[in-house]
């Protein structure tokens, strides 16, 4: 491994080179969730960075130290999306161009974005890995120079400035929750806050579908797993760097992994309980504590949204089957007659109990049933689990031959 860790220094550095581009992130106390966990925890909102990720930070700091020769002939990044809307904005400030290559399913919001920068994007593989191998090609036989997603000293200081934001909540017993993809911000944030506070508690995440760092801590070194869909595709990385790897191994304190109900699960609780829009990686941290995956939780924690670009499709159907997980979305099926008076005697109990009819559906052609009987579902929104139970007591009570489908 040729390349230099990062030093403090490099971090500081890179703070001061940034101080007119990049803001600090807002840094918010959570009542709600310092209730729910006992403990006080924080939030870190990379999510309302420039581009909706902490990624233009290792960007910039990348960049801006490229020398004239390097600047001129332009650059090559490979990303599932957020870096390279990174590298994207990054190039437009400082007038680079840039080319960027992204993993064909990549997200379409993401690609957008990127585009809006007049980026060229050059689409290929199946994954984060596939693109960066392309690119390290197109690097090579272009001579452009690559921009590393992670592994790279200046892009790990870069996103390591996050942590110098902290400084002022870093005292006693600490943790801060950080995804892990590659590494690299979870590298440069232990960096600096273990700088600042050495006792400060630092613990990675990983999704269940991509634990790439969690299988190469287990084995030594740096591994290449598997990975499956997930709704964390911003650290779906099938393999750390070899440097990234050795700090992560040295620096971060604890590795856990999430699964995907627990992500969906916390991406509906930022948005219902915080008004935030986390991407799934972003949201990671918090599932760790709402799941009790962490080891223990501390006096005062705190968790980096690293990002919020989501698809609003994948909200709705997060929203959907949060709802249903809560019992706020009861579908049931009621044999009905088919008798004037039927439906509106039906209606009146679900109104008696306070639920809200979304969709009435009809069928009045099924054979399981007498030519008499109709079969109706209702899609009813309710207050939770104990209202949803009431109301299906209360259409046994009335007689009604209904059971719950959902």
């Amino acid at each position: 491994m040729n390349e230099p860790r990062p030093t403090y220094q490099d971090i500081l550095n890179a703070r001061d080179r940034m101080k007119d581009v990049v803001p600090p992130s807002p840094l918010i106390h959570s009542s709600y969730f310092s209730r729910v966990l006992g403990s006080e925890v924080f939030l870190k909102l990379e999510n309302l960075q420039d581009t909706g990720s902490f990624k233009i930070r290792g960007a910039y700091n990348h960049l801006v130290q490229l020398g004239e020769d390097e600047r001129n002939s332009g650059v090559i990044a490979a990303s599932a999306g957020n870096h390279a809307q990174g590298v994207a904005w990054a190039a437009a400030r400082l007038g680079i161009r840039a080319t960027i290559v992204m993993p064909e399913d990549v997200s379409i919001r993401k690609l957008m974005a990127v585009q809006e920068y007049g980026t060229e994007i050059v689409l290929h593989g199946k994954s984060y890995d596939d693109a960066r191998e392309f690119a390290t090609k197109l690097s090579g036989e272009t001579g452009k120079p690559q921009v590393p997603a992670f592994e790279d000293a200046r892009v790990i200081a870069g996103q390591g400035a996050i942590g110098l934001e902290l400084e002022g909540i870093l005292e006693g017993d600490v943790s801060v929750i950080i995804p892990v993809g590659g590494g690299g911000l979870a590298a440069g944030i232990a960096v600096a806050t273990k700088a600042l506070h050495p006792k400060t508690h630092i613990i990675g995440v990983q999704t269940e579908h991509c634990p790439s760092m969690i299988r190469s801590l287990e084995a030594g070194e740096p591994e290449t797993v598997n990975a499956r869909l997930t709704l964390a595709d911003g650290i779906a990385v099938r393999r750390p760097g070899d440097l990234t790897f050795a700090m992560v191994r040295d620096e971060v304190d604890e590795m856990v992994a999430v699964d995907e109900e627990g992500i969906a699960g916390a991406i509906l609780a930022l948005l219902e309980r915080g008004g935030l829009v986390a991407e799934g990686a972003g949201a990671a941290p918090l599932a760790a504590l709402l799941e009790k995956r962490v080891a223990r939780i501390p006096r005062r924690v705190v968790c980096i949204l690293s990002g919020g670009n989501i698809e609003i499709a994948t909200i709705d159907r997060i929203l959907q089957r949060g709802a249903l997980r809560m019992g706020r979305l009861l579908r049931v099926q009621v044999n009905l007659l088919d008798a004037p008076g039927s439906l509106w005697k039906l209606s009146g109990i679900v109104a008696y109990h306070r639920a809200n009819i979304l969709h009435i559906r009809h069928d009045r052609l099924s054979l399981q049933h007498p030519i008499q009987v109709s079969r109706v579902e209702l899609d009813l929104e309710t207050r939770g689990q104990d209202h949803a139970r009431e109301i299906l007591d209360a259409l046994t009570q009335a007689g009604y031959d209904s059971f719950r489908v959902f």
